[in-house]
C-alpha cells in the first residue's frame, strides 16, 4: 500500500476485527487492504485526492466512518442508499458531490472491484418498478448504468490518486 498518502484528521482508530464485524452485519467481507487502511484512517480525507476515470478527473472525498454517531457511519450510508444503488455495491467513501466510491461484489463475494456510483439520474428502485412498470431485473440493470469501474482492488485504487 502507498506510504506517501496523507490522511488528515481521521476519526478514532478502530480494530480490524470491528471493521470485519461491521462488514458481516451488511453481509459482506471487506478486502484486507481496505481494512488495513481504514483501521487508522477511519473517516478521513486523503492527500493527494484526485484520480482519473475514463479521461475524467474525479475526487476522493472521505472514507466512510466506523463511528456509530457520525452522519457518515458506513452502515447508515449503506442503509440510506440501499434503495437506490445496485445490489452488491457497498460504499466505502464519498466524493465531494455526493457520489459514492464502492466495492462491487457482483462478480465475486471475496474479491470486489472498486467502482464509482454516480447519483445523478439514479432513482429509487421500488419507485421505478411502480412508475415505469419495470421488473426487479430491469431496475437492477438500469441502476448499474450509474456504476463506473475504477480499479481491481482497493490498493490499485489508491495507486491512482494524484495531485
Amino acid at each position: 500500500m502507498r506510504k506517501d498518502l496523507r490522511w488528515p484528521v481521521p476519526d478514532e482508530p478502530v480494530s480490524a476485527e470491528y471493521i470485519y464485524e461491521v462488514g458481516k452485519q451488511m453481509d459482506f467481507i471487506f478486502p484486507s487492504d481496505y481494512v488495513e487502511c481504514a483501521t487508522t484512517n477511519n473517516g478521513s480525507a486523503v492527500l493527494p485526492y484526485k484520480f482519473e476515470m475514463d479521461g475524467v478527473t474525479r475526487v476522493f472525498g472521505t472514507l466512510l466512518s466506523y463511528d456509530m454517531d457520525s452522519n457518515e457511519y458506513i452502515v447508515k450510508v449503506y442503509q440510506t442508499y440501499a434503495t437506490t444503488i445496485p445490489k452488491g455495491l457497498v460504499p466505502f467513501a464519498f466524493d465531494p458531490a455526493g457520489n459514492l466510491i464502492c466495492f462491487d461484489y457482483e462478480n465475486s463475494e471475496n474479491h470486489p472491484v472498486v467502482v464509482f456510483w454516480e447519483h445523478e439520474n439514479a432513482g429509487e428502485k421500488e419507485m421505478l418498478m411502480r412508475q415505469k412498470c419495470l421488473t426487479e431485473t430491469q431496475v437492477e440493470e438500469l441502476a448499474r448504468e450509474n456504476v463506473l469501474y475504477i480499479a481491481d482492488t482497493f490498493t490499485d485504487f489508491l495507486s491512482k490518486l494524484h495531485d
